[in-house]
């Protein structure tokens, strides 16, 4: 084998790391916390710190034949919108038909990475982990971070005067798991991605009533296209995003704009986004039909909370709220690694080509999956871990 790497964390990305490992004739390890494969498509019934999961209702945004890895197809057998049990399935599939198991310690936890005393000249990596109680240190010659996204949860408490006063109940999406509890509740939803638009839908068929607050607006496809294909198969094209690149920024714009409100007008369901035509981009099947039947209501920003209202920004007051569910989403956390790097990991343009750190003497440290992309995560994580691999390898 070759030059030994660790991977921290055994989701999407770090199963695609492992394969790519392997292929480059290098000696990876991956480190995963908890007790199986899969990241937060490993459901959990019960909410535990530290560890993100999917809620019981979801299925994916992108059809299957746009969502596989290169080399494994998801079976014929499956739907082109994939449950997140079937996700799961899919991961556990890949990693046994490429033996990637055997390279993944768990219940193991990184707490610490720190550069070898002699980094400058070999690059290599010191990882501190922790498991069944015992800590060791093994000296490393690259490292690849694939801790993923949804780390840490953002709760912006400060931009809501008046929270703090606010008598009702408020939580994270990061601990809901199905509307059971719920029933019957007038309930506040903050922020329209598609957390937000699916945790909505669900919530108005038991709620008494659901608010769904957007301080931008979002862009709602569907998962079909008019021909009954699925969307992304249609609209994410190579001549389609050339044309798209090609053309001025207004026009194309306003391009997609018109395209987007072919389905239903955004303005008249208080949707219409406030930046660009290609930001704020939702896939959701049924909200427009429960905004219709006005079993969603959409409301601007929250100016401020008092102690049973929510106060809009169009001036606008919703009283008696029961539950505010926040779907802010989440930020990445590296609190194992130096000082030094988590700082510059705060700016938003830390990354060379969103994989490495620029001002590292050595390219032996190296992030997968930290990307915003239109459509599935495993295509692009599998080309970065690609071209990483073969970065360490030299």
């Amino acid at each position: 084998m070759g030059r030994k790497v660790a991977i921290i964390g055994a989701g999407v990305s770090g199963l695609a790391s492992i394969k790519c490992c392997l292929e480059e004739g290098l000696e990876p390890t991956c480190f995963e916390k908890n007790e199986a494969i899969g990241g937060l498509w490993q459901f959990t019934d019960i909410p535990e710190k530290g560890r993100t999961s999917v809620y019981r209702s979801v299925v994916s945004n992108t059809s299957k034949e746009m969502t596989c890895f290169s080399d494994f197809p998801f079976p014929e057998t499956c739907p082109n919108y994939l449950h997140h049990s079937l996700v799961l399935e899919y991961l556990k599939d890949y990693a046994k038909r490429f033996h990637l198991l055997d390279y993944i310690q768990f219940k193991t936890k990184v707490y610490s990475i720190r550069k070898h005393p002699d980094f400058t000249s070999t690059g290599q990596w010191v990882v501190y982990t922790e498991a069944n109680g015992k800590q060791a240190s093994i000296v490393f010659d690259a490292v690849m971070i694939c801790s993923g996204h949804y780390t840490e949860v953002n709760l912006p408490l400060a931009s809501f005067p008046g929270l703090e006063n606010f008598q009702g109940h408020y939580m994270h999406s990061w601990e809901y798991r199905d509307p059971k509890g719920l029933e019957g509740k007038k309930v506040l939803i903050l922020g329209a991605g598609n957390t937000g638009g699916d945790v909505a839908v669900e919530m108005s068929r038991t709620a008494a009533k659901v608010i769904l607050s957007t301080r931008n607006g979002a862009w709602v496809l569907s998962r079909m296209s008019k021909a009954g294909w699925p969307n992304d198969m249609v609209f994410q094209t190579r001549f389609l995003n050339y044309i798209v690149r090609l053309l001025p920024v207004s026009i194309r714009d306003k391009l997609l704009a018109n395209k987007f409100n072919q389905w239903f007008n955004h303005k008249n369901y208080g949707l219409i986004p406030i930046k660009s035509s290609l930001t704020n981009v939702i896939i959701n099947d049924e909200l427009p039909i429960c905004i219709l039947c006005g079993s969603v209501v959409v409301k601007p920003n929250v100016k401020r909370f008092t102690e049973t209202s929510a106060i809009f920004e169009d001036g606008t007051v919703e009283e008696n709220i029961d539950v505010v569910i926040f779907t802010t989403g989440y930020a990445a956390s590296f609190p194992f690694l130096e000082e030094s790097i988590r700082n510059a990991c705060k700016s938003s343009t830390f990354l060379y080509k969103q994989v490495f750190l620029p001002h590292l003497q050595k390219p032996t440290l190296a992030f997968i999956g930290f990307i915003s992309v239109t459509g599935s995560i495993l295509p692009p994580v599998e080309l970065q871990a690609r071209w990483v691999t073969r970065v360490f390898n030299g």
